[in-house]
Protein backbone atom coordinates (compact mmCIF):
# COMPACT_ATOMS: atom_id res chain seq x y z
CA UNK A 1 0.00 0.00 0.00
CA UNK A 2 2.70 2.36 0.72
CA UNK A 3 4.97 1.67 -2.30
CA UNK A 4 1.13 2.22 -4.46
CA UNK A 5 1.24 5.31 -2.70
CA UNK A 6 4.82 6.64 -3.35
CA UNK A 7 4.43 5.03 -6.97
CA UNK A 8 1.45 7.83 -7.49
CA UNK A 9 3.17 10.54 -5.31
CA UNK A 10 6.32 10.40 -7.96
CA UNK A 11 3.67 10.27 -11.30
CA UNK A 12 1.97 13.36 -10.01
CA UNK A 13 4.90 15.15 -9.53
CA UNK A 14 6.53 14.52 -12.71
CA UNK A 15 2.99 15.45 -14.48
CA UNK A 16 3.20 18.87 -12.42
CA UNK A 17 6.70 19.54 -13.87
CA UNK A 18 5.80 19.00 -17.22
CA UNK A 19 3.23 20.92 -16.91
CA UNK A 20 5.49 23.76 -15.11
CA UNK A 21 7.56 23.81 -17.89
CA UNK A 22 5.53 23.70 -20.63
CA UNK A 23 3.11 26.78 -19.17
CA UNK A 24 7.02 28.55 -18.51
CA UNK A 25 7.61 27.63 -22.33
CA UNK A 26 4.64 28.95 -23.94
CA UNK A 27 4.81 32.57 -21.53
CA UNK A 28 8.19 33.19 -22.83
CA UNK A 29 7.33 32.46 -26.25
CA UNK A 30 4.23 34.77 -26.17
CA UNK A 31 6.60 37.79 -24.33
CA UNK A 32 9.06 37.23 -27.46
CA UNK A 33 6.26 38.29 -29.86
CA UNK A 34 5.09 41.21 -28.03
CA UNK A 35 8.44 42.54 -27.21
CA UNK A 36 10.66 44.31 -30.03
CA UNK A 37 13.29 42.35 -31.94
CA UNK A 38 17.07 44.56 -31.69
CA UNK A 39 16.25 45.18 -35.33
CA UNK A 40 13.13 46.38 -35.19
CA UNK A 41 14.25 49.07 -32.02
CA UNK A 42 16.85 49.87 -34.89
CA UNK A 43 14.82 50.72 -37.30
CA UNK A 44 15.06 53.99 -39.38
CA UNK A 45 12.11 56.28 -38.69
CA UNK A 46 9.69 56.87 -41.62
CA UNK A 47 7.90 60.37 -42.62
CA UNK A 48 5.46 61.06 -45.39
CA UNK A 49 6.10 62.85 -48.89
CA UNK A 50 3.65 64.40 -51.08
CA UNK A 51 3.89 62.03 -54.35
CA UNK A 52 2.07 62.18 -57.60
CA UNK A 53 -0.98 59.90 -57.36
CA UNK A 54 -0.92 58.87 -60.88
CA UNK A 55 0.76 59.95 -64.07
CA UNK A 56 1.58 63.35 -64.64
CA UNK A 57 2.11 64.93 -68.13
CA UNK A 58 3.92 67.99 -68.76
CA UNK A 59 2.14 70.49 -69.48
CA UNK A 60 -0.85 70.05 -66.87
CA UNK A 61 -2.40 72.05 -64.54
CA UNK A 62 -1.99 69.88 -60.99
CA UNK A 63 -5.13 70.18 -59.03
CA UNK A 64 -5.48 68.60 -55.14
CA UNK A 65 -6.61 65.37 -56.59
CA UNK A 66 -3.44 64.88 -58.17
CA UNK A 67 -0.75 64.46 -55.16
CA UNK A 68 -1.24 61.49 -52.15
CA UNK A 69 1.15 61.49 -49.00
CA UNK A 70 3.29 58.28 -49.02
CA UNK A 71 5.22 57.12 -45.78
CA UNK A 72 8.98 57.54 -47.34
CA UNK A 73 12.02 56.56 -45.28
CA UNK A 74 13.54 59.56 -43.80
CA UNK A 75 17.10 58.41 -44.76
CA UNK A 76 16.25 58.28 -48.08
CA UNK A 77 14.51 61.65 -48.06
CA UNK A 78 16.06 64.65 -50.33
CA UNK A 79 15.94 67.94 -49.70
CA UNK A 80 13.62 69.27 -52.53
CA UNK A 81 10.59 66.41 -51.41
CA UNK A 82 7.63 68.26 -50.17
CA UNK A 83 7.25 66.64 -46.35
CA UNK A 84 4.14 66.06 -44.71
CA UNK A 85 3.31 69.87 -43.01
CA UNK A 86 2.58 71.45 -46.63
CA UNK A 87 -0.91 71.41 -47.52
CA UNK A 88 -0.80 69.71 -51.12
CA UNK A 89 -3.69 72.07 -52.01
CA UNK A 90 -0.93 74.93 -52.15
CA UNK A 91 0.13 73.65 -54.96
CA UNK A 92 -3.20 73.71 -56.69
CA UNK A 93 -2.98 74.82 -59.95
CA UNK A 94 0.74 75.01 -60.80
CA UNK A 95 1.83 73.12 -64.06
CA UNK A 96 4.26 70.09 -64.35
CA UNK A 97 7.23 71.49 -65.82
CA UNK A 98 8.79 67.48 -66.42
CA UNK A 99 6.51 64.54 -66.35
CA UNK A 100 5.57 62.73 -63.12
CA UNK A 101 5.49 58.93 -63.08
CA UNK A 102 3.47 57.28 -60.56
CA UNK A 103 4.46 57.15 -56.89
CA UNK A 104 7.22 59.79 -57.94
CA UNK A 105 7.89 62.27 -55.19
CA UNK A 106 6.67 65.99 -55.91
CA UNK A 107 9.57 68.64 -56.20
CA UNK A 108 9.37 72.59 -56.94
CA UNK A 109 12.44 71.62 -59.55
CA UNK A 110 9.54 70.28 -61.56
CA UNK A 111 6.74 72.50 -61.55
CA UNK A 112 6.00 76.15 -61.98
CA UNK A 113 3.65 78.33 -60.03
CA UNK A 114 1.37 80.42 -61.33
CA UNK A 115 2.67 83.97 -62.41
CA UNK A 116 6.62 82.67 -62.01
CA UNK A 117 8.74 82.38 -65.15
CA UNK A 118 8.00 79.83 -67.41
CA UNK A 119 4.80 79.33 -66.43
CA UNK A 120 2.53 79.53 -69.55
CA UNK A 121 5.96 78.60 -71.46
CA UNK A 122 5.06 75.76 -69.65
CA UNK A 123 1.54 75.03 -69.66
CA UNK A 124 0.72 76.26 -73.27
CA UNK A 125 0.48 73.41 -76.04
CA UNK A 126 1.71 73.91 -79.17
CA UNK A 127 0.10 76.62 -81.37
CA UNK A 128 -2.30 77.62 -78.98
CA UNK A 129 -2.56 81.34 -77.55
CA UNK A 130 -2.98 82.39 -73.89
CA UNK A 131 -5.40 85.52 -73.47
CA UNK A 132 -6.95 87.10 -70.13
CA UNK A 133 -10.53 88.42 -70.11
CA UNK A 134 -12.07 90.74 -67.33
CA UNK A 135 -14.83 88.23 -64.87
CA UNK A 136 -16.36 89.66 -62.07
CA UNK A 137 -18.17 88.17 -59.24
CA UNK A 138 -21.43 86.83 -61.51
CA UNK A 139 -19.60 86.02 -64.70
CA UNK A 140 -16.50 84.56 -63.09
CA UNK A 141 -18.94 81.84 -61.14
CA UNK A 142 -18.61 83.57 -57.85
CA UNK A 143 -14.60 82.86 -57.63
CA UNK A 144 -15.03 78.96 -58.34
CA UNK A 145 -13.42 78.98 -61.43
CA UNK A 146 -9.66 77.03 -61.30
CA UNK A 147 -7.13 76.26 -63.28
CA UNK A 148 -7.49 73.28 -65.75
CA UNK A 149 -11.36 73.69 -66.14
CA UNK A 150 -13.24 73.56 -69.17
CA UNK A 151 -15.39 76.76 -70.16
CA UNK A 152 -17.49 78.26 -72.78
CA UNK A 153 -16.94 82.33 -73.32
CA UNK A 154 -20.38 83.82 -73.63
CA UNK A 155 -20.85 87.60 -74.59
CA UNK A 156 -23.83 90.03 -74.18
CA UNK A 157 -24.36 92.82 -76.42
CA UNK A 158 -26.87 95.26 -77.61
CA UNK A 159 -29.27 94.36 -80.07
CA UNK A 160 -30.52 97.31 -82.57
CA UNK A 161 -34.05 97.15 -83.49
CA UNK A 162 -35.58 96.75 -86.82
CA UNK A 163 -38.46 98.37 -85.82
CA UNK A 164 -40.05 102.45 -87.06
CA UNK A 165 -37.95 105.54 -86.68
CA UNK A 166 -40.45 106.38 -84.03
CA UNK A 167 -39.66 104.74 -81.03
CA UNK A 168 -36.63 102.45 -81.25
CA UNK A 169 -35.50 99.63 -78.75
CA UNK A 170 -31.99 98.37 -78.22
CA UNK A 171 -32.77 94.92 -76.96
CA UNK A 172 -30.21 92.51 -75.53
CA UNK A 173 -28.77 89.32 -76.47
CA UNK A 174 -26.56 86.66 -75.43
CA UNK A 175 -24.60 84.07 -77.07
CA UNK A 176 -21.79 81.80 -76.67
CA UNK A 177 -18.97 82.71 -78.38
CA UNK A 178 -16.28 79.72 -77.76
CA UNK A 179 -16.75 76.69 -76.26
CA UNK A 180 -14.80 73.98 -74.26
CA UNK A 181 -11.60 76.64 -73.61
CA UNK A 182 -8.95 75.49 -71.09
CA UNK A 183 -8.51 78.01 -68.18
CA UNK A 184 -4.68 78.41 -67.62
CA UNK A 185 -4.89 80.34 -64.86
CA UNK A 186 -7.44 82.85 -62.39
CA UNK A 187 -5.96 85.97 -59.95
CA UNK A 188 -7.57 84.44 -57.04
CA UNK A 189 -5.83 81.94 -54.11
CA UNK A 190 -7.83 79.89 -51.47
CA UNK A 191 -7.95 81.44 -48.34
CA UNK A 192 -6.27 78.87 -45.61
CA UNK A 193 -7.90 80.37 -42.68
CA UNK A 194 -11.54 80.37 -44.05
CA UNK A 195 -11.30 78.18 -46.99
CA UNK A 196 -13.26 80.89 -49.03
CA UNK A 197 -12.51 81.95 -52.10
CA UNK A 198 -11.65 85.26 -53.28
CA UNK A 199 -13.06 86.33 -56.58
CA UNK A 200 -10.86 86.59 -59.39
CA UNK A 201 -10.32 89.91 -61.86
CA UNK A 202 -9.09 88.28 -64.80
CA UNK A 203 -8.65 84.37 -66.44
CA UNK A 204 -6.55 83.70 -68.62
CA UNK A 205 -7.96 81.24 -71.56
CA UNK A 206 -5.73 78.65 -74.01
CA UNK A 207 -7.20 79.47 -77.47
CA UNK A 208 -5.98 79.27 -81.10
CA UNK A 209 -5.06 83.06 -82.49
CA UNK A 210 -8.39 83.17 -84.33
CA UNK A 211 -9.98 82.81 -80.66
CA UNK A 212 -7.80 85.41 -79.41
CA UNK A 213 -8.41 87.74 -82.28
CA UNK A 214 -12.73 86.86 -81.35
CA UNK A 215 -12.07 87.37 -77.96
CA UNK A 216 -10.42 90.73 -78.64
CA UNK A 217 -13.37 92.08 -80.62
CA UNK A 218 -15.90 90.29 -77.96
CA UNK A 219 -13.93 92.62 -75.18
CA UNK A 220 -15.35 95.41 -77.40
CA UNK A 221 -18.73 94.47 -78.28
CA UNK A 222 -20.01 93.62 -74.61
CA UNK A 223 -19.61 92.02 -71.59
CA UNK A 224 -17.80 88.37 -71.55
CA UNK A 225 -19.27 85.66 -68.86
CA UNK A 226 -18.15 82.01 -67.96
CA UNK A 227 -19.83 79.27 -68.26
CA UNK A 228 -18.15 76.36 -66.22
CA UNK A 229 -18.63 72.75 -68.40
CA UNK A 230 -18.78 69.32 -66.45
CA UNK A 231 -15.75 67.19 -66.22
CA UNK A 232 -18.05 64.53 -67.27
CA UNK A 233 -18.59 66.43 -70.70
CA UNK A 234 -19.22 63.94 -73.59
CA UNK A 235 -16.02 64.56 -76.08
CA UNK A 236 -18.36 64.56 -79.40
CA UNK A 237 -20.03 67.31 -78.26
CA UNK A 238 -17.42 70.10 -78.11
CA UNK A 239 -13.88 69.72 -79.54
CA UNK A 240 -11.42 69.07 -76.49
CA UNK A 241 -9.17 71.65 -77.87
CA UNK A 242 -11.83 74.60 -77.57
CA UNK A 243 -13.90 75.09 -80.21
CA UNK A 244 -15.98 78.44 -82.44
CA UNK A 245 -19.26 78.15 -81.60
CA UNK A 246 -20.61 77.59 -85.24
CA UNK A 247 -23.52 79.42 -86.17
CA UNK A 248 -25.68 76.41 -86.47
CA UNK A 249 -24.79 74.96 -82.90
CA UNK A 250 -24.42 77.76 -80.77
CA UNK A 251 -27.12 79.01 -78.92
CA UNK A 252 -28.34 82.51 -78.03
CA UNK A 253 -31.05 84.77 -75.85
CA UNK A 254 -32.73 87.76 -76.40
CA UNK A 255 -34.14 89.60 -74.38
CA UNK A 256 -37.89 89.49 -75.20
CA UNK A 257 -37.31 85.58 -74.01
CA UNK A 258 -36.60 86.10 -70.68
CA UNK A 259 -39.23 89.15 -70.32
CA UNK A 260 -42.90 88.97 -72.19
CA UNK A 261 -42.87 92.72 -71.59
CA UNK A 262 -40.61 93.13 -74.39
CA UNK A 263 -41.17 92.90 -78.08
CA UNK A 264 -39.50 90.88 -80.34
CA UNK A 265 -36.19 92.41 -82.39
CA UNK A 266 -37.71 92.96 -85.88
CA UNK A 267 -40.97 93.58 -84.70
CA UNK A 268 -42.55 97.38 -84.06
CA UNK A 269 -42.47 98.64 -80.27
CA UNK A 270 -44.77 100.94 -81.20
CA UNK A 271 -47.39 100.05 -84.22
CA UNK A 272 -49.32 103.09 -85.69
CA UNK A 273 -53.16 102.95 -85.31
CA UNK A 274 -54.86 100.86 -88.33
CA UNK A 275 -55.79 103.77 -91.12
CA UNK A 276 -59.09 103.07 -92.91
CA UNK A 277 -59.58 104.32 -95.91
CA UNK A 278 -62.50 105.72 -97.05
CA UNK A 279 -63.56 106.48 -100.87
CA UNK A 280 -65.70 109.10 -101.60
CA UNK A 281 -66.42 109.45 -105.39
CA UNK A 282 -62.94 110.29 -107.01
CA UNK A 283 -61.52 111.47 -103.65
CA UNK A 284 -60.67 109.89 -100.73
CA UNK A 285 -60.26 110.37 -97.38
CA UNK A 286 -58.31 108.84 -93.76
Amino acid sequence: MRARTLILFMVALVLAGGTAMLMRSLLAQRTAEVQPTPLERGAAAQKSVLVARSAIARGQILKPQDFIWQVWPEGGIDRAYIQAGTRPDGFAGWVARDPFVPGEPITEAKIVAPGSRGFLAAVLRPGMRAVSVPVTATSGISGFVFPGDQVDILITHPVPTSGGKETQLEHKASETVLQDVRVLAVDQKLDSKSGEAVVAHTATLEVTPKQSEMIAVATEMGKLSLSLRSLAAAPAIDSPTGSAAAPGSSTFTFDSEVSQLLPKPGVKENPSAEVVTILRGNGKSG
